[in-house]
């Protein structure tokens, strides 16, 4: 029986803020094996916390978007003396055909060793197994990244801060949200 979902609430007012949280999470061990899905609207930040994510976990080389892909591999190699860990990243956006799911083999990625990433998660709803954490983003405010573009103060002008629900649904999920709180 899984436990009940709990959660804590963060405001990342900086893109170090982000970058901060990445840090804390790719040292929990448990991340190495956890379902993470992230949910928010376009611009939210969903693949900068992603990026920032894998590169704290040692993943080197251009970290792009599987946005058309779907799914992007990536591979860290680790200086402990760890076997490499394999992280999955999907982007479920344009996902629209479930009969994908199986013909790409995404069941089997899911079944495997390693980290695995998910954007958009909704569009693949009733195909994913129960994510082990969720990261709900929301801009605060009008985004000047995106409401100032072409704007000649737009560089000045600081991206609005993100408010980052985190629940955990699995047992995993619970121990690296207290992790996380510690």
């Amino acid at each position: 029986m899984s436990p009940q979902p709990s959660s804590a609430t963060l405001i990342w007012s900086h893109e170090a803020d982000t970058q901060a949280f990445a840090r804390r999470l790719a040292a929990l061990p448990g991340v190495r094996q956890a379902f993470i899905e992230l949910q928010g609207d376009l611009g939210a930040g969903k693949t900068t916390i992603v990026r920032h994510l894998l590169r704290e976990l040692g993943v080197q080389g251009r970290i792009k978007s599987p946005t058309y892909a779907v799914v992007e591999p990536h591979e860290a190699r680790q200086e402990d003396g760890e076997p490499v860990l394999r992280i999955w990243h999907f982007d479920f956006y344009r996902f629209n055909d479930p009969r994908e799911w199986e013909e790409a083999g995404f069941r089997d990625l899911f079944a495997s060793p390693g980290l695995k990433l998910a954007e958009w998660p909704d569009k693949a709803q009733g195909m994913l197994p129960t994510p082990d954490l969720v990261l709900q983003l929301q801009v605060l405010g009008p985004d000047n990244e995106s409401e100032n573009a072409g704007a000649e103060d737009a560089e000045e002008a600081p991206p609005a801060p993100r408010q980052v629900v985190l629940t955990a649904a699995t047992p995993l999920g619970q121990a690296l949200l207290e992790a996380l709180r510690a």
